[in-house]
């Protein structure tokens, strides 16, 4: 099983976060059990500021994760979803980075660990997604 995983969770374990932590880390922990964890470059870009590059790698590896890069298709899956969303709504509150995460899941795993703030049930329908 492939569990891509988005920086919401990854952030909650590395932030300690008070609401969120221990669900997260035990999705983790239970996903890494059944297979492998991936991120892509923008889950990537999202957590370095809060781990550091230097502890990127060591936290990759104590975890697990793998880095898969994404590709045209799912740039492609991004933007038609985003261009949708865009269509859809007024309120521009969920930005790029979000679909490409997503169409990356899509794409390229099984699943997604994320905390969902509903547009990956609303965009994302072909998409496992699993709430810590």
């Amino acid at each position: 099983m492939r569990t891509a995983v988005d920086s919401s969770v990854l952030l909650d374990v590395l932030t300690d976060d008070p609401a969120f932590a221990e669900r997260s880390e035990s999705a983790l922990r239970k996903a890494m059990a059944e297979g492998v964890l991936v991120v892509c470059e923008t889950v990537v870009a999202e957590i370095l500021p809060v781990l550091g590059d230097e502890a990127l790698g060591s936290f990759f590896e104590d975890w697990g994760i793998q880095f898969t890069a994404g590709d045209l298709s799912s740039a492609r899956l991004a933007g038609s979803y985003f261009a949708n969303y865009l269509q859809r709504t007024d309120k521009k509150q969920i930005m790029v980075p979000d679909f490409l995460i997503g169409a990356h899941a899509e794409v390229h795993s099984d699943r997604l660990l994320a905390r969902d703030r509903g547009y990956l049930r609303d965009y994302f329908k072909a998409l496992e997604v699993w709430i810590p």
